[in-house]
């Protein structure tokens, strides 16, 4: 039932009405003659605190407001891939069509188009019975994602019409039977964005999403359906790292959230994604992307809700058995407006002004992440891996939004302003950084990369750590001063950080490395680091070790071709030629 209020006061984006006692918490509200879409987010008596997501300039007292009745919710269906919406999830091309560069205020578009004509095929046949999540039939959305039309929520029944055809998202595809009577099903569903779409079980996750990314992979591994944060000062690298992920991980959905970043960098995501090829089909990658800007000129509070648009989505393709990578850039950006409109509402502050609830908001949105087996009777398991950006004032981890952060995710990939200064990206401190699931993903590891994978991790975590134990000593008294060994162990560290852990985004050797590429280039390292310590061991001349030709290759072997992998074998074959000549030269002049 919709509810006729009118505005008592107006403090930026928010505006309280009274007389809308038959209003409830979540409506979305239309705010003037100018219908500024807004949301009510506190109740007192009649009295309505409303979020708007427009601009309110020009607002005062006594305006109409006008309460719809339903929360805001997301339009579900075919027309998602492709498209770049804003923070309510209007589409902003069509907007740029009606009312050019600028959004005009209180405009109102649909957020999928109702004209388009999809190719819908059944999956099904008249007289089967269906229940809630049951895949009624597909429909080829991109040359890449076959969009799955499934039962709505709530509804069940026997099959009595279902026919392939072109039809569009609101009409009639099929018709179910049930002891209520005949429902019409169409492509369209509409979805409370705040409410998390139901499945049927959360399983644990067990195998990681690989990324591609070598410091990622092998030292930092996120599991598909598990929530990372990646925090870190200005300049350090978020994007980018967000932008590589949104490229190369192994998601089959891409789900990017532009939350209150500056607008060139969307700028820059618009620009290179549609020209980006996915690397399994060679389409472009924007096919199985979905885009979603509320870039920092834009209201404040439509970030809030472009957060929870975002994962709505990416819960939506989750239920069709999909695994979906949403990337949240920044998080900090949407506490920031939870702060504001915070202050707005006169609540009681937490720590430094922001809200006493942030720590449960922040919790609500990554536990929508996960693996789950979905509705529906054909056992289907879909994920959502959620990794958010976090920008803590100028890198400073002890502020509320990174602790609430850090109490929530499992993987922490701490980028590092020295690094990203020295020009090694991604910049992510191995010496602060974790992952709580590698331990969980062992089996998996062991079975598809290679028994000896995790003896290679562990051998990099603890050489890293023992060059940070010895740059200590080499600051007070130099290099010279330490052993053979210590030396030999700094070079190896050396060789870890410039030849495996940096990664050039921009080669297009460099920029993804499989699985099977990591383990080889592992191996590489490790047998020299045990070879040269033979030879050391043979009181060989450490200065011969490091003018071993092989050296090099080691070095360059990152920019071998995925398709040429066999080379490694030579490489190796020559290491082990020229370490132990330098082992038996050794023992020749003792």
């Amino acid at each position: 039932m919709s509810s006729i209020g009118k505005t008592v006061k107006v403090s930026g984006p928010l505006i309280i009405a009274e007389g809308m006692a038959d209003a409830k918490m979540y409506d979305v509200v239309r705010v003037s003659k100018l219908g500024l879409i807004g949301e009510i987010i506190e109740m007192r008596g009649d009295k309505a605190s409303v979020q708007v997501y427009e601009e309110t300039s020009g607002l005062g007292p006594g305006e109409e407001v006008v309460s719809t009745g339903e929360p805001l919710s997301a339009e579900l269906g075919p027309g998602l891939l492709t498209g770049i919406f804003d923070g309510i999830q209007r589409p902003l091309t069509t907007l740029f069509f009606k009312s050019g560069n600028r959004i005009s205020r209180g405009v109102s578009v649909n957020s999928l188009d109702r004209e388009r004509k999809w190719h819908f095929v059944p999956s099904v046949k008249a007289g089967d019975v269906v229940e809630e999540g049951d895949v009624l039939g597909t429909v080829q959305e991109t040359e890449i994602v076959s969009h799955r039309i499934m039962v709505p929520n709530g509804m069940h029944g026997k099959v009595t019409s279902i026919s392939e055809g072109d039809f569009t998202i609101t009409e009639t595809v099929a018709v179910l039977r049930n002891e209520e009577g005949e429902e019409n099903v169409c492509m369209l569903r509409k979805w409370p964005v705040r409410k998390g779409r139901p499945y049927r079980e959360k399983l644990s996750p067990t195998q990681p999403m690989i990324t591609g990314q070598r410091v990622i992979d092998t030292l930092f591994p996120i599991a598909r359906g598990g929530v990372a944060a990646v925090p870190g000062p200005f300049g350090s690298g978020k994007t980018v790292v967000q932008h590589q992920l949104a490229k190369w991980a192994d998601a089959d959905i891409i789900v990017y959230v532009g939350c209150g970043e500056r607008g060139n960098e969307m700028t820059d995501v618009l620009n290179e994604f549609p020209e980006l090829k996915d690397p399994k089909t060679g389409e472009p990658l924007m096919k199985r992307t979905v885009l979603i800007a509320n870039t920092s000129d834009m209201p404040v509070a439509a970030r809030e809700a472009s957060i929870y648009t975002g994962i709505t989505i990416a819960e939506y393709f989750r239920d069709m058995g999909y695994h979906v990578a949403i990337m949240a850039d920044s998080t900090s950006r949407w506490a920031e407006a939870l702060r504001e409109m915070s202050g707005r509402l006169e609540e009681m502050p937490g720590d430094e002004g922001y809200p006493a609830y942030l720590a449960s908001r922040l919790a609500e949105f990554y536990e929508r992440a996960g693996i789950v087996k979905t509705l529906g009777r054909d056992d289907r398991c879909g994920s959502v891996t959620a990794i958010g950006a976090v920008s803590p004032p100028g890198g400073d981890l002890s502020e509320p939004v990174s602790q609430a952060t850090l109490r929530i995710v499992k993987v922490f990939w701490g980028l590092s302003a020295s690094l990203a200064y020295k020009r090694h990206f991604p910049a992510i401190d191995w010496l602060v950084s974790y992952s709580l699931y590698a331990d969980k993903m062992k089996e998996w590891y062991n079975e598809e990369v290679g028994i000896d994978f995790l003896k290679y991790r562990q051998f990099v975590m603890t050489t890293l750590q023992e060059e940070a134990a010895l740059d200590e000593i080499v600051r007070l008294v130099g290099m010279d001063a330490l052993s053979s060994r210590d030396r030999l162990t700094m070079e190896t560290a050396k060789m870890i950080r410039e030849d495996y852990l940096h990664q050039n985004a921009f080669h297009e050797v460099d920029t993804f490395t499989s699985m099977k590429k990591q383990l080889l280039m592992l191996r590489l390292i490790y047998e020299f680091n045990r070879l040269a310590g033979e030879a050391i061991e043979a009181y060989a001349d450490f200065a011969d070790i490091l003018a071993c030709p092989c050296r090099e290759k080691i070095g360059r072997a990152k920019y071998i071709p995925e398709e040429e992998l066999a080379s490694f074998d030579e490489i190796f074959t020559q290491m082990n030629q020229e370490l132990k000549a330098v082992a038996e030269g050794g023992e020749a002049d003792v």
